[in-house]
């Protein structure tokens, strides 16, 4: 029997030991949420009833920490990310030229560009927001200001992880951590000022702009010299002239290289899709480990 509903949820996690960290967060959290609800529901009905009672009766009809623990296991079965499921075995060389019908390497491209534009947003985001809460603080709507602005930080961790899980395939939180709304909003903000958590979310959003400016300079770097070679044979051939300029003198490259030209860039931009792909599943690691409480 489980007296309080921390002693419950520390069962929970007991029996969901072995498991994905996103997955226990998304579990008691939803333990948390429904248990705390229910029983606040039960104080209303009944002021006098007793709360160890109350609870009993609420874990009874939500499940043991075993039987919600296997439950959660077998949805996360049936609904692990598409991207995270094993490919079939390959050799390195199958590896490397298969990237592109990997889908990892199309996502961890994918949000290589769309990192360099989230990571403006959350680093403007971030920077505005703690700037304009300390400078409110010596006002009285400095606290409420305070207050929603680590509230939207924790809800853009919450987009970024499902950004993450979408296109690098990483298992990320699919639900909210749990902020009890029957706390006045002063001691919310204690609590989220308290938690680790808040302020990792916080370095993530500034991080991110660092982050997604290096993946700009890195795709547009190598796509400009991959659209280079490429195009070597066709600018050749269209101007008559040399393509290679080296202060007013001007290089003709000869017919029989347009070949090697036209490798060079398929095997420059196959290497990168092959980097794209590890830097994608690197990223997720990081995401994971400053956005999971």
């Amino acid at each position: 029997m489980h007296a309080t509903i921390d002693a419950y949820l520390d069962s929970l996690k007991t029996a969901l030991h072995g498991s994905d960290a996103a997955l226990v967060q998304d579990a008691l959290a939803d333990a948390r949420e429904h248990l705390s609800l229910a029983l606040q529901a039960a104080r209303e009905k009944d002021p006098t009833a007793d709360d160890a009672r109350a609870l009993a009766g609420i874990i009874e009809s939500y499940g043991s920490p075993e039987e919600t623990a296997a439950a959660y296991r077998e949805v996360e079965r049936r609904t692990a990310p598409a991207l995270e499921r094993p490919l079939k075995a390959r050799s390195a060389v199958g590896r490397f030229l298969g990237v592109y019908t990997d889908p990892r390497a199309w996502g961890g491209l994918f949000y290589m560009l769309i990192a360099s534009l989230t990571g403006v947003f959350y680093f403007s985001w971030a920077v505005t927001g703690f700037a304009v809460s300390v400078s409110f603080l010596i006002l009285i709507i400095g606290l409420p200001v305070a207050l929603l602005f680590l509230l939207s930080i924790r809800g853009l961790a919450l987009l970024e992880g499902r950004l993450v899980e979408a296109l690098l395939g990483v298992r990320m939180p699919r639900r909210p951590l749990f902020s009890n709304p029957n706390l006045r909003w002063l001691d919310r903000l204690k609590a989220l000022a308290a938690d680790t958590t808040t302020w990792r979310m916080l370095g993530y959003m500034v991080a991110q702009f660092v982050s997604g400016l290096v993946y700009l300079v890195l795709l547009t770097l190598v796509l400009a010299f991959t659209v280079s070679l490429l195009g070597v044979p066709l600018i050749q051939q269209l101007t008559g002239q040399g393509v290679i300029v080296m202060g007013t003198a001007r290089y003709t490259v000869p017919l029989w290289s347009y070949p090697l030209w036209v490798l060079g860039g398929v095997l420059l931009w196959t290497i990168f899709m092959n980097v794209a792909r590890g830097i994608g599943q690197l990223h997720g690691r990081y995401a994971r480990w400053m956005l999971i409480a």
